[in-house]
């Protein structure tokens, strides 16, 4: 009996001695700075009503993780979990749901939708985990001429679109919180070393763009006992600004007690250490190697 716990010990050293130099893909902290794991994120988000998934736009293991999230939200949830996704502007959702509901090939809906050039590696594999499981995804970014628009003549551009067009975007007027470091600092970052086509008008383009992506959010099934789901790149959720704070501004005109989780992906050289910055800028951070090699980004 003394041999057999004595080889039992040595292999578990063993094991875990060899697990010493593998290294990490990624590494996990809650917004105190303390270690977590991908266990602790999904717990979490059970048990939350709206979740933020703040990624990094080329980054495989944003992704991967994505991805993973979704199929075990799906496991929890079924189809009372809904997906939203800056990836895919208000006008594409009717193809869609044509793609989603099989009406339409995948040729055909790539063909025609505005997808981003990374779609095929890095979003493909969750909008096809919708098609195959029936769940619905939400297209949530504003088109991006009315983007354009704004970063060029401030809100009053919007003044000249027409009410059809006015259903793509958020409801009028739009709050625009100047004081929020989220566009506090690109407005004082205008001008210097940016590109010429970036305004004063900047922040009011990209709150137009929160304020158009928590509408839509909000508006199909966040209400509804429905578990929200969205994609975006971590500056729209970072430090529960940007969307965020448009959707608690929504929440706050209800009597509903809505959970919110977020999630951000940084990505540093070393992994085993997180500031107490970066901490603070959600619920969990998951932080990626800076080495690790990346997809064609937008």
């Amino acid at each position: 009996m003394k041999v057999i716990h004595t080889i039992v010990i040595i292999l578990l050293f063993l094991a875990f001695s060899g697990m010493k130099g593998d290294k990490a893909a990624y590494k996990v902290y809650n917004a105190k700075g303390h270690a977590a794991d991908y266990e602790d994120i999904l717990k979490a988000a059970k048990n939350a009503d709206i979740i933020f998934f703040g990624e990094l736009h080329k980054n495989p293991i944003a992704h991967w993780m994505e991805l993973e999230l979704t199929k075990d939200l799906f496991t929890d949830k079924g189809t009372n979990l809904v997906l939203g996704a800056e990836m895919f502007e208000v006008d594409n959702q009717l193809l869609i749901n044509e793609y989603l509901s099989k009406m339409i090939r995948k040729k055909d809906f790539e063909a025609e939708a505005k997808l981003w050039p990374n779609y095929r590696t890095d979003y493909a594999p969750i909008v096809d985990f919708a098609r195959e499981k029936g769940i619905r995804l939400i297209a949530t970014n504003i088109p991006r001429r009315f983007a354009a628009l704004v970063n060029n003549k401030g809100f009053e551009g919007l003044d000249s679109i027409n009410a059809m067009e006015r259903g793509m975007i958020a409801p009028l007027p739009i709050k625009y919180p100047d004081t929020l470091d989220c566009y506090a600092g690109i407005v004082k970052n205008v001008g210097d070393g940016m590109p010429a086509h970036m305004t004063a008008n900047l922040g009011k383009a990209q709150a137009l763009k929160d304020a158009t992506m928590a509408h839509f959010l909000m508006k199909n099934g966040a209400f509804e006992g429905k578990t929200m789901l969205h994609f975006n790149g971590s500056y729209h959720s970072d430090n529960y600004e940007s969307m965020v704070w448009y959707v608690k501004q929504a929440i706050r005109k209800t009597s509903f007690d809505l959970k919110i989780l977020t999630i951000s992906c940084i990505e540093q050289e070393n992994i085993d250490t997180i500031s107490k910055t970066d901490a603070a800028k959600a619920d969990f951070i998951i932080i990626i190697p800076s080495t690790m090699p990346g997809a064609e980004t937008k």
